[in-house]
């Protein structure tokens, strides 16, 4: 039998939620089968699978120590090179700027050198998180950008940040995301509310109407900062976050993102990546504010992180906005 006691990083989740990050080599049915079986004890008490662990709580595990130490095979941890930007780190929280070309998580192309992988290798070498001692919590990203857009990411580095931080962004309103980027033509200052479905392949998504079996409602706030040689400078804010918002409300209305190989203008796309060798959408996630913050994470009340833009597109900027 196995004993442990939980601790505040591990407190507030479901136990079998605990289960399946802490036996992460384990097959999901043998937890629940645990769990309907008894195998599994809460302060000497059989639970079920929606107890929520508390500080202090004693969970037993019913299982030989061989089979313990199988199931609970640490977090690799890889020798990465950092090529993410520190902007802000406290006990709780660490706030990365995200080079474009960079994935967020591992997809089918790419499962090592990912900025989620980078970060453990960073809070490692920090002597901030040890995969042995971890008993299944792995620091994580609580949202994502996509590879190539550049910007801030927000990384919760204890349970308690990362529940937080995902109900901050459930409720919306919690934290405000600023974006800046480049479209085609004279772009006005507006809100833009429109209704989006991501196609079946689920890599692109589209426009539709509002009475479209599926359709997601999103908001989008544009603010042009500036327009010259028939491009806009915008600071945009989202409101929602759908996949690929951004670009598709931005195309949607007749001023794509200059480089969006999904949703641009693709003419217009090689006269960029010719006069400025572009070869990817001109979007950077630039600041985020604290506007209201919740649980373990309230003294960051209208605290303000910015990432200026990469020194590339900064000069595309430059160049255009003479």
């Amino acid at each position: 039998m196995k004993k442990i006691e939980i601790d505040e990083n591990h407190a507030n989740q479901r136990i079998d939620k605990y289960l399946k990050k802490l036996l992460c080599q384990a097959p999901a049915q043998l937890i629940y089968k645990m769990l309907r079986k008894k195998d599994v004890k809460v302060n000497g008490v059989r639970i079920k699978e929606n107890y929520i662990l508390q500080p202090g709580d004693i969970v037993e595990l019913f299982l030989y120590d061989d089979k313990f130490k199988e199931y609970t095979k640490p977090e690799t941890i890889y020798d990465l090179k950092i090529e993410f930007s520190v902007l802000y780190e406290d006990e709780n929280i660490l706030i990365v700027g995200k080079p474009a070309g960079l994935l967020v998580h591992e997809d089918i192309n790419e499962d090592i050198n990912t900025l989620s992988h980078q970060v453990l290798t960073y809070l490692v070498q920090n002597d901030e998180y040890d995969p042995h001692e971890s008993l299944g919590f792995t620091p994580g990203p609580v949202h994502r950008l996509d590879r190539n857009t550049s910007g801030i990411v927000i990384f919760g580095k204890t349970m308690r940040a990362l529940q937080d931080l995902n109900e901050m962004m459930k409720k919306r309103h919690c934290i405000d995301k600023t974006y800046l980027t480049i479209c085609k033509g004279n772009m006005p200052s507006q809100d833009l509310i429109g209704y989006m479905k991501k196609e079946s392949d689920r890599s692109l998504s589209k426009v539709v109407s509002q009475s479209t079996p599926g359709a997601l409602m999103m908001h989008t706030i544009v603010e042009n900062i500036k327009m010259q040689n028939h491009y806009s400078l915008l600071k945009v804010k989202l409101v929602t976050g759908r996949t690929h918002q951004i670009r598709i409300h931005l195309a949607s209305v007749g001023h794509p993102i200059i480089g969006d190989s999904k949703y641009g203008d693709f003419e217009l796309n090689k006269i960029i990546k010719k006069t400025y060798h572009l070869n990817h959408q001109f979007l950077h996630a630039y600041q985020i504010q604290f506007v209201k913050p919740i649980g373990c994470l309230k003294y960051l009340q209208d605290y303000v992180v910015t990432c200026p833009l990469p020194e590339n597109l900064l000069k595309i900027k430059n160049e255009i906005f003479d």
